[in-house]
């Protein structure tokens, strides 16, 4: 199923890895105590931002690629039933 959300400018639209179930010590944690996930694959990708000369300048990431970005980066998008993460290009922090 294609992903019908269109990002406009230089925002892209994220799919946020799943948050660990488990701590490092092997204890199983409920949902309220599961940290963010700050990483995860880029599923769509706007055009690009516009320069004060007009002309648009290319994003660096790409559909597919997997990025580290803030943890509290973004706006949570509920679509189709699925999460997304709506961020600007400048939120993310890496490519992995």
């Amino acid at each position: 199923m294609a992903l019908n959300i269109k990002p406009l400018a230089d925002r892209v639209v994220v799919e946020a890895a799943a948050a660990e179930e488990k701590s490092s010590g092997g204890i199983i944690l409920p949902d309220t105590a599961q940290e963010k996930p700050q990483q995860g694959t880029v599923l769509a990708v706007g055009p690009g931002k516009a320069s004060d000369a007009g002309t648009i300048i290319k994003m660096t990431v790409k559909k597919g690629d997997k990025v580290l970005y803030g943890k509290y980066s973004g706006t949570e998008v509920n679509h189709e039933g699925k999460e997304y993460l709506i961020m600007r290009e400048s939120d993310i922090l890496a490519i992995l």
